[in-house]
């Protein structure tokens, strides 16, 4: 038999000191709870006689609407006596009135979005993120009101101790969960109100952006390698990563010759579809001029580090040829490094990062490397206009010595 029963949720207590009243719904010994959007201060709640207490001035209707809605849940519980299997979401329809929109179902249609711009990649991180939530909420569906703040925050608990995710991995999957409601919002499947971010921070750590100095990138130039061997090859990727706004590796791999003009490089990132066009110097045109000679067909690739023979077919094929070159590449960074004598962990990140303090550091404005590196907002760039500012600082302590 269903039960109704009344009852503060002390736990969920907000700012301004009050606490919801929620009605406690048992059926074939499941448990859903149903907010009354009743919210009091603790102190004006008798638990024994269940009831809002006279010294809130407004007790007797808020007691009375307790009574009636009691009353109406208990009766709309009669019609689940044939369904004795009914999930909660169909429970909480019944005692709501209205459908409970699956949180999962319209995070799919997100996931369905990035195949369909060929964003593989960020579909299989995104999907990795909602298999976890599915682990956790044991459950293929999740209604957005069953998401609310406290939710989140044992959510975060779990990421961290059963998962042993560190702030940044949790920041990305919960920042994906909050693109889900906004989304949801943005198209009035959900109200505003339902979004728990509103009242929750997610955390992020500061990351150490790693980069050359001129010395060590010149290092790296000067370096005697077999020409024509994949590890030349990588060095001179990464050289010209440097000199030509810090492309990231995705798209270094798909350049092809009909990129280039012959004095820019025009390029469309693969991450964020964000349009370029880079002047390249003479250093960048230099390694350019280097694989001209072997390739003269425009569709070719600049580098040949992805058979153009056996060019990937379909977004699926391209995200694995990617993923493969990336592993070999940042593997014979690492040697390209211990052979140089770096003391630094090389790889393609690096390339970008030393794009960007160098740029900045020979007097290009922070809004001219932000576009050229691709950032969606310029916030992304300032993280390298605060190394700069770190290393004038300490360049201006030689006064002091």
């Amino acid at each position: 038999m269903a039960t109704v029963s009344i009852l503060l949720k002390k736990e969920k207590l907000k700012a301004d000191g009050t606490a919801p009243i929620y009605f406690r719904v048992i059926n074939n010994r499941k448990t859903t709870f149903v907010s009354s959007q009743i919210y009091i201060k603790p102190s004006e709640w008798d638990e024994d006689k269940i009831r809002v207490k006279v010294k809130n001035k407004n007790s007797e209707r808020l007691n009375a609407f307790l009574t009636q809605k009691k009353g109406e849940l208990e009766a709309s519980l009669l019609s689940l006596k044939t369904e004795p299997n009914t999930s909660k979401n169909k429970i909480k329809e019944i005692l709501t009135g209205k459908p409970q929109t699956d949180f999962f179902e319209f995070a799919q249609t997100i996931l369905d979005r990035y195949l369909s711009s060929n964003r593989v990649s960020t579909h299989d991180k995104c999907k990795s993120i909602l298999t976890k939530l599915q682990i956790y909420s044991k459950n293929k569906t999740l209604a957005f009101e069953d998401i609310d703040t406290f939710f989140i925050s044992k959510y975060e608990t779990y990421l961290r101790q059963t998962c042993n995710n560190k702030t940044n991995t949790i920041h990305a999957n919960l920042k994906f969960i909050r693109q889900v409601f906004l989304e949801a919002i943005q198209f009035d499947i959900i109200p505003i109100s339902t979004n728990p971010f509103l009242k929750y921070k997610l955390k992020l750590e500061k990351t150490e952006r790693t980069y050359l100095t001129e010395e060590e990138l010149s290092k790296i130039e000067s370096l005697s390698l077999i020409q024509g061997t994949k590890m030349d090859i990588h060095r001179d990727m990464f050289v010209f990563t440097t000199y030509a706004g810090g492309l990231r590796v995705s798209d270094l791999v798909s350049l092809r010759w009909s990129n280039f003009d012959g004095s820019h490089i025009y390029s469309t990132a693969r991450k964020t579809t964000s349009q370029v066009a880079i002047k390249l110097p003479q250093k960048a045109i230099a390694i350019l001029d280097k694989y001209k000679a072997n390739s003269i067909v425009s569709n070719n690739f600049i580098f040949p580090v992805i058979s153009n023979e056996n060019e990937p077919k379909d977004a699926f094929e391209w995200d694995l040829a990617i993923s493969r070159a990336t592993a070999y590449y940042n593997k014979n960074l690492k040697i390209i490094a211990n052979k140089t004598g770096l003391n630094k962990n090389l790889s393609s990140h690096i390339g970008r990062h030393t794009f960007a303090t160098r740029a900045l550091t020979k007097g290009i404005s922070i809004d001219k490397v932000s576009k050229l590196l691709g950032h969606s907002a310029i916030r992304q760039t300032q993280i390298y206009a605060k190394i700069i500012g770190k290393e004038l600082d300490n360049a201006m302590d030689a006064f002091n010595e």
